[in-house]
Parts: C-alpha cells; sequence; structure tokens
C-alpha cells in the first residue's frame, strides 16, 4: 500500500520527537528524514523508526511515581493555594509597609493606594482564575508523570536486536 504524506508526517514528528531527546544525532535524523521524504510504500516506513519505538505493547508502570486522579487533583489544589497565599503576601507585605510610612510622615494624600492596587491584581487574578489555573497545574503534573514514566519505560525495555 502506498504511503500517504500523512503517514510520512507521523514518522517525521517521531523522528524530531527521538532527535529531540537526543536518541539521534543530527547525521542520523537527516539520513532518515531522507529516507521517509522517499518513501512509497508503508513497508518502507517502519525501517525507519525500528530502533526508536516499542515492537510490543508497553505496560504502563504503577508505582511509585504513579498518581491517581485524586492526587493529580489534589496536588494541582495545593499548588494553586501555595501560589495564592505567595500572592497574598505580595500584596499585604509592601501594603503595611506603605501605609505605615505614610501614617509615619503625618498622611497627607493616600499615595499608598497605588502601590496597594498594583501588588493587588495578582491576587486578584490568582482568586478570579482559580479554575483555569488548577486546570494548568493538573496538566502540567501529568505531562511530568507521562515523562517519568517515559523514563523508567525505556529503563524496562530490552535492547533492541
Amino acid at each position: 500500500m502506498r504511503a500517504s504524506d500523512a503517514d510520512r508526517d507521523i514518522v517525521l514528528r517521531t523522528l524530531g520527537e527521538a532527535y529531540a531527546e537526543g536518541r539521534l544525532d543530527r547525521e542520523e535524523y537527516d539520513e532518515r528524514s531522507d529516507a521517509v521524504a522517499g518513501a512509497k510504500t508503508l513497508g518502507e516506513l517502519p525501517e525507519v523508526l525500528a530502533d526508536l519505538v516499542p515492537t510490543s505493547a508497553v505496560v504502563p508502570y504503577v508505582g511509585a511515581g504513579a498518581l491517581d486522579t485524586r492526587s493529580i487533583e489534589e496536588q494541582a489544589i495545593a499548588k494553586w493555594e501555595k501560589g495564592r497565599r505567595e500572592v497574598l503576601m505580595g500584596f499585604l507585605v509592601p501594603t503595611l509597609i506603605c501605609w505605615a510610612i505614610w501614617l509615619a510622615v503625618g498622611g497627607g494624600f493616600p499615595w499608598p493606594v497605588f502601590p496597594m492596587i498594583a501588588t493587588a491584581i495578582p491576587f486578584l487574578h490568582s482568586v478570579v482564575q482559580k479554575k483555569d489555573i488548577i486546570e494548568s497545574n493538573k496538566r502540567a503534573i501529568v505531562r511530568r508523570q507521562e515523562r517519568e514514566m517515559r523514563k523508567l519505560q525505556k529503563r524496562q525495555l530490552p535492547p533492541p536486536s
């Protein structure tokens, strides 16, 4: 069966990932890319990836590094709460210092309102965008977990024959 452009694109993306991960040097990447570009049939494409992708199904690692959905949610919320505490302190500390200075010099024009507004923006963003921030944290946790699992799977795979 003839190879389509979409088939070649999939193989080229896989080669690009292997190159980015350091599993191929520039020469190997160029040679294999040229072979993919010149491939006429689907049968020619697997040869290019033979030593880069597993030929059998990889069993996901379930152990100390793996997280269930609840743990991911809890970690994402904990990260958001930590960030919220940090921006809250970034608001409170300068605000209290500015108002204390204002009182110490005898009042007058309430200039501490300006730094107060500037430091309140990140805190308000954290509160208003809570759901989006937590979802972003979840995606980051899952990506990190997947990277760790791929590293473990690479160690568990037998060397290519």
